[in-house]
C-alpha cells in the first residue's frame, strides 16, 4: 500500500487543481483516496500528468470511488472492457462527444458521480477541454434568481441527444434514459449548492410554462459559459482528468481536425441528485 503524500495546486480561483507526486497505477491507501474525494468536491476537476496505466489499473482506480457506469449509447468500447469508452477522433470523424457544455449522462436517473479520462494520443495543437464550476455559477446568480430556482425540477432526456448521434451505433431500437432532477442540487460531499442544468440534456423546467422555461434555460446555459467560472486543460500523452459531474460541466474543443486524438474513459456511478435547503 502506498503512503506517498501528494501536492494539490489550484489551477484557477474557481475551478480545477493539479495533483503532483502521485502514481495512479499504484494502489492508493484510504487516506489518499479520501483526500482526492474531498479535493474533487472542492475543485470540481483534478488533473494528473505523466501517468502510465493499463486498462485494469484505470478501472481499479475508478472503483475506489464507486461502481463503474456503463454508457447507454457509446458504440466504441475497448475490447474486453465494457466499462472503458474509447474517445477517438481523426480525419474521418463527423462529430465528437462533448462538443457543447454538459454534465455526463445527466439524463440517467442516477447520473455519474465522476469521469476519469486518460489521454493516449493528442494532436500537435488544440484539443483542450474546458471545465466550469457549477457551484460558482449558482453563487454568481442574484439572490432572487437563486430563490426562484431552488426547489424547481427539470427534465433531462437522452433520446434527442443519443438517437443516431454516434457512428457505429447498432441498436436503433434502444430506449435512452430520461429523468427529472432538481435545477439546483446539493453536493453530497461538500454540501454546497450547484446549478444542474446543461445544454445537451436539459429540455424543460417543469414548474414553468414552455416559453418561460426556454428563456430561463437559455439564460442559464449562457451563464455557465462565463470565463471566470472556468479552467482550461491542455492535454499531453499520459495526462488524466478526473471531473466531478455533480458540480462541473465540461466542453471538448474540436479545433484539431483532421488530426488524431485518442483516450480511454472510465465513468463512476453516482446517486440520485437531491436538493437540501
Amino acid at each position: 500500500m502506498s503512503t506517498v503524500q501528494f501536492e494539490l495546486r489550484k489551477l484557477t480561483p474557481k475551478c480545477g487543481a493539479e495533483v503532483h507526486g502521485i502514481d495512479l497505477s499504484q494502489t492508493l491507501d484510504e487516506p489518499q483516496i479520501d483526500t482526492l474525494r474531498e479535493a474533487l468536491a472542492v475543485h470540481c476537476v483534478l488533473f494528473f500528468r505523466d501517468q502510465h496505466m493499463t486498462p485494469e489499473q484505470q478501472k481499479a482506480f475508478g472503483r475506489r470511488f464507486g461502481e463503474l457506469h456503463l454508457h447507454p449509447a457509446w458504440p466504441r468500447l475497448l475490447e474486453g472492457h465494457p466499462e472503458i469508452m474509447e474517445i477517438y477522433a481523426d480525419k474521418d470523424t463527423k462529430r465528437i462527444a462533448g462538443e457543447d457544455w454538459h454534465s455526463d449522462v445527466s439524463c440517467d436517473p442516477e447520473p455519474p458521480l465522476g469521469t476519469i479520462l486518460y489521454m493516449l494520443e493528442v494532436p500537435p495543437e488544440g484539443g483542450d477541454t474546458l471545465f466550469s464550476s457549477m457551484v460558482a455559477a449558482f453563487e454568481a446568480l442574484s439572490a432572487p434568481m437563486q430563490r426562484m430556482l431552488e426547489g424547481m425540477s427539470a427534465l433531462h432526456d437522452g433520446e434527442t441527444t443519443y438517437r443516431g448521434r454516434y457512428e457505429g451505433m447498432k441498436d436503433q431500437s434502444a430506449e435512452y434514459p430520461r429523468a427529472e432532477h432538481p435545477v439546483v442540487r446539493t453536493h453530497p460531499v461538500s454540501g454546497r449548492k450547484a446549478l444542474f442544468v446543461n445544454r445537451i440534456f436539459t429540455r424543460r423546467i417543469l414548474e414553468l410554462e414552455k416559453h418561460e422555461s426556454d428563456a430561463v434555460l437559455e439564460m442559464l446555459f449562457r451563464h455557465v459559459e462565463t470565463p471566470e467560472f472556468q479552467c482550461r486543460f491542455h492535454w499531453q500523452p499520459g495526462s488524466v482528468a478526473f471531473w466531478d459531474n455533480r458540480c462541473a460541466q465540461h466542453h471538448a474543443l474540436w479545433d484539431y481536425f483532421p488530426e488524431r486524438r485518442r483516450g480511454l474513459r472510465v465513468t463512476i456511478k453516482g446517486e440520485r441528485p437531491f436538493y437540501r435547503a
